[in-house]
């Protein structure tokens, strides 16, 4: 499984989605919303290391990380052990997220919220801002230069944030040219799901202020927190080692202290 197949049954789920409301009915529905106030990047811009605490009850390369999900009392929990945001994965394949999920989750937190998914078509946009998402995620890999600005340009528009995401130099590059205000590097290749923890530290130097830099995937211990505090990483995005956690709030405090 690689990321072109996500992107396809990313695809083929909006054409679904389509079929039940329509690209102009949603559009019309997110802009009837209030206007968001960025409170996903403005938490971010707060200064020291921000954690982005992820539910997710599986994973394409780990299958299901946890067979109980009570996923609104994990986030709950993420709220109460300090997290700053909460991320919640709604692809419902590989991931086995869901709209819904989400919707409950944002019903019972207040914490600024990420929808993780693959986005491929600006429907989700305005999707993810019906269901109350404070953020979203853009991967550089699936969307050109052009397509990365308008889905920015749209955010804006919207008052959602857009964590864009890259895997190299050249990406990075991709991002800044589309007006990125908040850029995560990946430690993770989504083409063979292969982890290298280095990989934020090789592209910090090319992320230019006053962009975000937030590093994703692959950190599980007080050290790993350390190391990317110390290339100056604004924020963490961690899922696994949480949501395999027994003690989620003892965990985070381990990180914070880490990141002090």
């Amino acid at each position: 499984m690689i990321l072109s197949e996500l992107a396809a049954h990313a695809a083929g789920r909006v054409e679904q989605a389509k079929k039940r409301i329509g690209l102009d009915e949603l559009h019309d529905a997110a802009l009837r919303l209030p206007r968001g106030e960025f409170s996903f990047e403005r938490t971010l811009r707060v200064p020291g290391m921000s954690f982005i605490c992820e539910v997710k009850k599986a994973s394409p390369s780990k299958g299901v990380i946890s067979e109980i999900f009570p996923y609104r009392e994990i986030a709950k929990e993420y709220e109460e052990a300090g997290a700053d945001c909460v991320s919640c994965l709604t692809e419902p394949k590989w991931f086995l997220g869901s709209d819904e999920i989400f919707r409950e989750i944002r019903a019972a937190i207040s914490l600024p919220m990420l929808r993780k998914d693959f986005t491929v078509d600006e429907y989700q946009l305005y999707e993810a801002k019906c269901m109350g998402a404070d953020a979203v995620l853009l991967i550089c890999a699936l969307l050109d230069t052009v397509t990365m600005a308008r889905y920015l340009g749209i955010c804006g528009e919207l008052g959602i944030s857009a964590l864009v995401e890259v895997h190299d130099e050249g990406e990075i590059v991709s991002a800044v040219s589309a007006g990125a205000r908040i850029i995560g590097v990946n430690n993770r290749n989504l083409k063979n799901f292969s982890v290298d923890l280095s990989n934020a530290a090789r592209l910090r130097d090319k992320i230019p202020a006053p962009a975000l830099f937030v590093a994703e995937s692959g950190v599980s211990s007080p050290s790993n927190v350390a190391s990317l505090k110390a290339i100056g990483a604004d924020a963490v995005l961690i899922g696994e080692a949480l949501m395999r956690s027994e003690d989620k709030k003892a965990l985070l405090a381990s990180f914070r202290r880490a990141a002090e």
